[in-house]
């Protein structure tokens, strides 16, 4: 069962894509919890898995297009430990010609603390030639886009 949020922390947005999943050992640093280059994994894995859940994967490979990530932001609020139940959120927050980008939260759901929060941009490129695309009509159209999500 979910915790309630803290009212001080941003809920995610309508149409946002979920996963939870349990923080293994193996992603504990020497500070006794989770090292913060893994939420940029996590940030890629939800992102990816959101992409593949809205059949734009597939679509995308078909034109011959990928992303590439331009730039992230995190900030790390509180620490996750081995065995935490984490919810990790994403929704895209805008899309423009070439990008997009891609917001996240990490929330603790025994006490509902926001572990961590943050953004992709993400460009459009051709996968033949690495430079920037258009992202075609077909791609943006498997997004629900979340302009007034809260900002990060």
């Amino acid at each position: 069962m979910k915790a309630d949020r803290r009212e001080s922390e941003p809920c995610p947005p309508d149409n946002a894509y979920c996963r939870e999943f349990v923080v293994s050992d193996a992603v504990i640093d020497e500070n006794g919890h989770v090292n913060n280059v893994v939420y940029v994994q996590w940030m890629q894995d939800i992102a990816i898995a959101h992409f593949a859940a809205t059949g734009g994967a597939d679509l995308m490979h078909d034109l011959g297009g990928t992303w590439v990530a331009r730039s992230h932001h995190i900030e790390y609020p509180a620490p996750a430990f081995a065995g935490d139940c984490i919810e990790a959120t994403t929704w895209i927050a805008s899309l423009r010609r070439v990008r997009s980008v891609r917001r996240y939260a990490f929330t603790r759901l025994s006490d509902g603390v926001l572990l961590a929060k943050g953004e992709t941009e993400w460009v459009y490129v051709n996968a033949e030639t690495g430079r920037p695309s258009s992202i075609p009509e077909a791609i943006k159209r498997a997004f629900t886009l979340v302009p007034d999500g809260p900002e990060l």
